[in-house]
Formats: C-alpha cells, sequence, structure tokens
C-alpha cells in the first residue's frame, strides 16, 4: 500500500487568517496525523466539543409539553395503559396497552364467524372485556374492511381479519382500524398500535391510567369492574 502524500500548505496571501476548522469531523485519525500541530490540535479540539454537545443532547430528558404541542387538534398525554370503550361493539370499558411499537391495534376475540348480509362481508365474534377472567361476555359484529398479515410479538406472521370501529378514550372518539385474534397469553385484551395513535396521543411510558373512566363501566352506567384492581398489574 503505497503512503499518502504529505499534505502541502501553501503561502497565506494577504492578511493571515486564524486556523480554519471547518474540516470533516469525519477525518480518520491517520488522516488527522497528517494535518500540521497546530491544526491537528485545534480540530481535536472541536471534535471533542461536538462529542460533548451530542452526548449532552441524547442525554436530555423529553420535553412533553413541547411535543403535544406540535400535536394537531388538541393531541393528549396519556400513559402506556388505559381505559378505553369501544361502543360500536357494546364494549364499555377495556384495558389496552398503548403500544408504540406496533403499527397496528388488535383486539381479543374468538368464535369468529364470518358470512354475507346484502353483499356485505361480515364477521359476528365475542370479546371477553375484563381482564385474566371469563365471567363478562360481549357479542359483536362488525363489517370487514379485509385481512391483514401481522407479524406477533413472537416472530410468527399471521392472516387477521382487520375492521372499522370507534374508539373511546380521554373524552374523544373516533375511528380506527382493528385486527381481530386470540389474546388468551397476552396480559391485555387490547393493543392500540400507532396507526391509531398518530397526531392524537403522545404516549408517557412512566404513567397509567391518566384518562377519564368511561362514562359507562362494563358493570352497568357509571360502575367500574369489581376486579379494577386487579387489573392494575403490569402485563
Amino acid at each position: 500500500m503505497k503512503p499518502l502524500p504529505p499534505l502541502r500548505l501553501g503561502k497565506p496571501r494577504g492578511r493571515p487568517r486564524p486556523v480554519d476548522l471547518a474540516l470533516p469531523v469525519a477525518l480518520s485519525y491517520r488522516a488527522h496525523r497528517l494535518l500540521p500541530p497546530a491544526i491537528f490540535a485545534a480540530h481535536a479540539t472541536e471534535r471533542a466539543s461536538l462529542r460533548g454537545r451530542v452526548r449532552g443532547e441524547r442525554s436530555r430528558p423529553t420535553n412533553v409539553s413541547l411535543v403535544q404541542a406540535a400535536i394537531p387538534n388538541g393531541g393528549r398525554r396519556l400513559g402506556w395503559r388505559e381505559w378505553v370503550e369501544l361502543p360500536d361493539l357494546g364494549v364499555r370499558a377495556i384495558k389496552a396497552k398503548l403500544d408504540t411499537g406496533a403499527r397496528t391495534s388488535s383486539l381479543h376475540a374468538f368464535r369468529l364467524h364470518r358470512f354475507s348480509r346484502d353483499g356485505v362481508d361480515v364477521v359476528r365474534f365475542e370479546i371477553h372485556p375484563v381482564q385474566r377472567s371469563h365471567a363478562a361476555t360481549v357479542r359483536a359484529e362488525a363489517n370487514v374492511l379485509g385481512e391483514r398479515r401481522v407479524r406477533t410479538s413472537g416472530g410468527q406472521e399471521e392472516t387477521r381479519i382487520v375492521i372499522e370501529t370507534t374508539l373511546g378514550i380521554a373524552g374523544e372518539r373516533w375511528p380506527i382500524e382493528l385486527t381481530l385474534t386470540r389474546r388468551d397469553e397476552m396480559g391485555f385484551r387490547m393493543l392500540l398500535g400507532r396507526q391509531a395513535m398518530t397526531g392524537r396521543i403522545v404516549v408517557d411510558p412512566s404513567a397509567s391510567f391518566l384518562s377519564a373512566w368511561p362514562a359507562r363501566g362494563v358493570g352497568g352506567a357509571g360502575s367500574r369492574p369489581a376486579t379494577m384492581e386487579a387489573h392494575k398489574e403490569d402485563e
């Protein structure tokens, strides 16, 4: 391998200028050693200063208020788990995990029966809205939007039915897409993904249950499930 030619600097013209530090930060150590001592020392100081600024930016805590201000339509700060409602499906309260690592939202459903009604593809299914309990069962049906291949947390792919329904959380409602799957082995009956939250919710991973309780609980108007305290366990 041929040695690199020496770095030659011409004589300055006119008044002398200060050392130019606008050198590529990504220069290799060997390339730096070819610089004159004064420029090498000055540039090394600049590199150290830059590394310190980068470390400071990485360690700086996120300003939630600034992030919220950037969200249109008055986006809200919510915890990583919240109580939500699915009024179109007759689910008046269900605990959901707000998962920014998941793209799509999913709902625990079983006994799926797909059929056609007046040329419209419909699915009928059942839901256990109370976590770790089969005591309460809600029967629902919805129009089918289609099917989607989803990769599970275990790395396996499965085909799921996709429906559209209304989500209620923190006093607001909007339509979302839900995939139907059995979540018996999971701690949460519902998973809220990025598609449903984008532009509306900022997730605070250090907080839980920041939204108001839905107007109607599983046990009746304005009541909470008897097992609510048990639901507060982590997944």
